[in-house]
C-alpha cells in the first residue's frame, strides 16, 4: 500500500508532478484546511500545511503521521509540544519569503525618505505640495532585527542603496551582506545608531515582547521601525507612545499582536504609520517556491528518514 502525502493546501499539476517525481511509491491527497476530510488526515504519514482543530485527527494515537511541512516560515501558532512529544519531524518554509518580504522591506524605506505615503494622501484631496522632508538611502543606516535568508536578502538590497548594514543575531558572528553584527543584548545599542530598524524575528520564548518601551526609548530621534517578522514581537502600546512623543518619525507595519487589526485600533488614525495587512511574504510564486523546497526534503526523507532542510529545532522554537 502507498504512503500517504496529505495537502492541506491546494496544488497545481505541475507542483504535484514535482512532488511525487521525488519520491516513487507516495500517494498525494489533498484536502481543504477549513474542512478537512477525518479520514485522509488519519492516514497521513506526511503532512503539508497545517489548519486549526487537525490536532487530534493526526496526533492520535496510532496515526503515522512522522513529518509536518508548514506552509510558513513561522511555527508559533503550531502544537510544537506535542508534535515534538510525538517525534514528529517539523520543516518550516524558510526561504520562500526572502526575496517578495526584502522588496517590502525597501519599499517601506523608500515610501518613507521620498514621503510617498503624503505625496498618496495630497493626491487623495488634488493638493499640489511638497513636504520638503524628501530624503534618500544613501549613506543611511539599517539595523536588521534576524540575520536569516529575509534579513540577509534585505541587507544585499540595501547595499545597493549604499547603506550601512548592521545586524543583530544571538550570536556575534560574521554575516555575509553585513557591515556590523551586534548580538541581541546590543539591540539598544545598535537602534541608537540607526536610521531604520528592521524586525524579521520569529516569535519565541526570547522574542516575545522584544521591542518595548525600553527599545523605543533608545531609537535614534526621527528614525523609522519596519516589523514584518512576528507581531507579538512587539509590544503594540509602546510603539505607539513613540511614536506619539515623535521620538519615531513612523513605522511600516505588517504584523501585528492581534490580527486582524481592529477598525478602531489607534495605528489606523496614525498619518505616520502605513500598514499592510500580515501580506509581504506574499506572491505569485509563493506555492512553486514551497514545492521545489519540499520536494528536495522529500527526497532526503525517502533516502535517509529524516527531511535535512528547514529542520525545526524545538528547543530554539524556530
Amino acid at each position: 500500500m502507498s504512503r500517504l502525502i496529505v495537502s492541506l493546501h491546494a496544488l497545481n499539476e505541475k507542483q504535484k508532478s514535482l512532488i511525487l517525481e521525488a519520491a516513487p511509491g507516495y500517494r498525494l491527497e489533498e484536502t481543504r484546511a477549513d474542512s478537512p476530510d477525518p479520514a485522509l488526515l488519519a492516514q497521513a504519514e506526511i503532512l503539508i500545511g497545517w489548519g486549526k482543530g487537525i490536532a487530534g485527527h493526526v496526533l492520535a494515537e496510532g496515526t503515522p503521521l512522522r513529518w509536518v511541512q508548514s506552509w510558513s516560515a513561522g511555527i508559533d501558532r503550531m502544537p510544537l509540544d506535542r508534535l515534538r512529544e510525538r517525534g514528529v519531524f517539523l520543516t518550516n518554509a524558510s526561504g520562500v519569503h526572502a526575496e517578495p518580504i526584502a522588496s517590502v522591506i525597501i519599499g517601506f524605506m523608500l515610501l518613507f525618505v521620498r514621503d510617498f505615503h503624503t505625496a498618496v494622501r495630497n493626491q487623495e484631496r488634488r493638493l499640489w505640495q511638497s513636504s520638503g522632508a524628501e530624503s534618500e538611502l544613501t549613506g543611511k543606516t539599517a539595523v536588521i532585527a534576524g540575520t536569516g535568508r529575509i534579513g540577509a536578502e534585505t541587507a544585499r538590497l540595501a547595499k545597493a542603496f549604499r547603506m550601512k548594514t548592521v545586524g543583530v543575531r544571538s550570536k556575534a558572528e560574521p554575516v555575509p551582506g553585513f557591515d556590523e553584527i551586534r548580538t541581541t543584548g546590543q539591540l539598544r545599542e545598535a537602534a541608537a545608531e540607526a536610521d531604520f530598524v528592521i524586525n524579521t524575528l520569529p516569535l519565541t520564548d526570547r522574542t516575545r515582547s522584544l521591542f518595548d518601551a525600553s527599545v523605543f526609548s533608545a531609537f535614534k530621534p526621527g528614525a523609522y521601525y519596519i516589523s514584518i517578522g512576528r507581531g507579538g514581537t512587539t509590544v503594540t502600546d509602546d510603539l505607539i507612545a513613540a511614536l506619539h512623543s515623535g521620538r519615531l518619525a513612523g513605522a511600516g507595519l505588517d504584523v501585528f499582536e492581534q490580527e486582524p487589526l481592529p477598525a478602531d485600533h489607534p495605528l489606523w488614525a496614525m498619518e505616520q504609520v502605513v500598514i499592510t495587512p500580515h501580506s509581504a511574504g506574499n506572491t505569485d510564486r509563493y506555492a512553486d517556491r514551497l514545492a521545489d523546497i519540499f520536494a528536495g526534503n522529500l527526497k532526503a526523507y525517502a533516502a535517509t528518514g529524516t527531511p535535512d532542510l528547514n529542520l525545526v529545532d524545538y528547543e530554539r522554537q524556530y
